[in-house]
C-alpha cells in the first residue's frame, strides 16, 4: 500500500505554528501510545527547537502496558518529559500540571530573578490528526474549549485557551508531513485512524493488521472471533471473520469491505485488547 495524505490546509497550519512558536514556553506533543514514533511529526523537532518539550502518550489505555513503560523511558532518555494518559479520563491527567511546571522550571526561575511573578506558562499543544489534542484540552480544562471528533481534521485553526492564571494553551490543527519516506509509517497511521479512511483500501489495511496480530499477538483473533489462524493467509482469515460476523451482501456473498471495517474499528476502539504496533528498540519495526 502506498499511503500519502497532506491536505492543503496543513501547509497553512504549519506556517501559523511557526509564527506562534515565538510566544511559546513549552511544546506539549501528543502521540498515540500504540505508535509513539510513527505518530510524531518530525517537523515538530525543528519548529520547537530551543523550547521545553513534553510528550503525552495518549490512548495509553489501548496500548500494551509493557510497551508504554518502555516508550516512556525512551523519551525520558532523550530529555523529554513524558506522561502516559487517556485524554478521555481526567484521572490520568492529574500528573500533567506538575510535569509542566517541572519542564518549565528554568523559565519560572528566570522570571523570578527578573522580578516577574505569576506570568502564565504558554504552551502549544501539537500532534498529528486524530491523536486526541482537543479531547485532552477539554478534559484538562474541565470544560468544552475545543471541537472534537473521531476523525482527522476537526481542528481547523489555532485557538488560545486560558486554563488559569498560571497556564495558557494554544490548540493547533493536526498536521502531518508532506511525504512518508517509510511506507510503514503511513501504514501504522492508517491503522490508528490518522489518515482519511476515504483514500484507503480497507481490505488491504485489514489484512496487514491480521498479519501483524498473527505474528505479535497470536491469541487475539482466535479469542475475539473464535476462529483458528495458524497456517492461514490473511485474506482467508478476513473471509472467516466475515462469515462469523455475518457480513453478507444481498444474495449471500461475503461483504469483505464490511468485515474489514469491523476489524479496524475493533482495533481502534481497543476491543481486540491492548496492542502496540512498534517497539522502541526497533524504530523501523514493520507491521506484518
Amino acid at each position: 500500500m502506498n499511503i500519502q495524505w497532506y491536505p492543503g490546509h496543513m501547509t497553512k497550519a504549519k506556517r501559523a505554528m511557526k509564527e506562534d512558536m515565538k510566544l511559546i514556553d513549552l511544546v506539549i506533543e501528543l502521540v498515540d501510545a500504540r505508535v509513539p514514533l510513527s505518530s510524531r511529526n518530525p517537523d515538530i523537532d525543528d519548529l520547537g527547537a530551543g523550547k521545553a518539550r513534553m510528550v503525552l502518550l495518549n490512548k495509553s489505555d489501548l496500548a500494551d502496558e509493557r510497551q508504554n513503560a518502555r516508550w516512556a523511558a525512551w523519551f525520558e532518555d532523550k530529555g523529554i518529559h513524558v506522561v502516559k494518559i487517556d485524554a478521555r479520563n481526567k484521572g490520568t491527567l492529574k500528573q500533567v500540571q506538575s510535569v509542566i511546571r517541572e519542564a518549565c522550571k528554568e523559565k519560572i526561575e528566570r522570571d523570578r530573578r527578573r522580578g516577574i511573578l505569576n506570568r502564565p506558562i504558554r504552551t502549544m499543544v501539537v500532534g498529528i490528526p486524530n491523536v486526541g489534542k482537543s479531547t485532552f484540552i477539554n478534559s484538562f480544562a474541565g470544560k468544552a474549549c475545543a471541537r472534537t471528533g473521531n476523525k482527522p481534521g476537526v481542528t481547523k485553526g489555532n485557538q488560545w485557551i486560558r486554563l488559569n492564571k498560571t497556564l495558557e494553551l494554544l490548540d493547533t490543527p493536526g498536521i502531518l508531513w508532506p511525504r512518508f519516506e517509510d511506507q510503514q509509517v503511513g501504514l501504522k497511521l492508517a491503522l490508528i485512524g490518522s489518515i482519511n479512511d476515504q483514500i484507503l483500501n480497507k481490505d488491504e489495511l485489514a489484512c496487514e493488521l491480521i498479519r501483524f496480530l498473527k505474528k505479535r499477538y497470536p491469541k487475539v483473533l482466535p479469542e475475539r472471533f473464535g476462529l483458528e489462524t495458524e497456517g492461514k493467509e490473511a485474506a482467508f482469515i478476513l473471509e472467516e471473520i466475515a462469515r462469523v460476523r455475518a457480513c453478507l451482501l444481498k444474495g449471500g456473498d461475503l461483504d469483505m469491505s464490511r468485515a474489514a471495517a469491523l476489524l479496524l474499528d475493533d482495533f481502534r476502539a481497543g476491543k481486540l485488547g491492548r496492542i502496540t504496533l512498534e517497539e522502541p528498540e526497533n524504530q523501523k519495526d514493520k507491521v506484518g
